[in-house]
């Protein structure tokens, strides 16, 4: 399925929906109880890939691995958060694809697997010719992070874990320092430096953009969650 028919809106269970661009391949699956979201992105030049979030299903997973690359094989896994429900089929990977690991640093300390890169804001990951930008969001947890790719004409694809949904922000668990922390966070890294196009991937369920959030801001900061 290719990019003039990307919904973002995948079924718990179906087949990877693919987003072709000029220079990479986007694929979002659906996987485990909670309906997690995981990305692959497939460097089209070198066939690098990079996962994001090994959240369940080892099996789907590596079904979606083999998909992208010719050479099945995979670089890099990186976790957006610690919460459980999105590390779960991280150690079964890395044992199946020997792919190297990141992760924020204020959370990596959190996560029982191997985390060999940790990462802090605006640090560069590369992949074959590709490469994202990591963008440190305070709240939901303490080292959450959301990868930015940029893609030029094609826009800026941003992947945000569990902080940015349709709708609001990431769960703080009604703390308003944190919920303070996350959406200033989520305003100044994001809001304030990225356009109305942005195409935003969430940590579960639908796609949005940053276009179609942005009015409701101020009314996400009054109510405070």
């Amino acid at each position: 399925m290719s990019d003039h028919h990307y919904t973002g809106h995948v079924e718990p269970g179906s087949e990877p929906m693919v987003r072709d661009l000029r220079h990479l391949q986007i694929r979002k699956l659906s996987v485990g109880p909670m309906n997690n979201n995981a990305y692959l992105l497939t460097c089209r030049s070198s066939g690098a890939q990079l996962l994001i979030d090994a959240a369940a299903d080892t099996d789907a997973l590596r079904r979606m691995v083999a998909a992208g690359g010719e050479h099945n094989g995979l670089d890099l896994i990186v976790t957006t958060h610690s919460h459980h429900d999105h590390v779960g089929a991280l150690a079964e990977m890395m044992a199946a694809t020997g792919a190297r690991t990141a992760a924020g640093e204020a959370d990596a300390k959190e996560i029982t697997e191997r985390i060999d890169l940790p990462l802090a804001h605006g640090d560069v990951l590369e992949f074959g010719e590709q490469q994202v930008e990591i963008i440190h969001l305070r709240g939901h947890t303490p080292g959450s992070v959301a990868v930015l790719l940029r893609a030029g004409n094609e826009g800026d694809h941003l992947f945000t874990g569990d902080s940015l949904f349709p709708g609001g922000v990431g769960n703080t668990n009604q703390d308003p320092q944190r919920f303070a922390q996350l959406i200033d966070d989520v305003e100044q890294r994001i809001f304030d430096r990225l356009g109305d196009e942005t195409w935003v991937y969430p940590g579960h369920g639908d796609d949005t953009t940053l276009g179609a959030e942005r009015p409701s801001l101020p009314a996400w900061r009054e109510r405070g969650w």
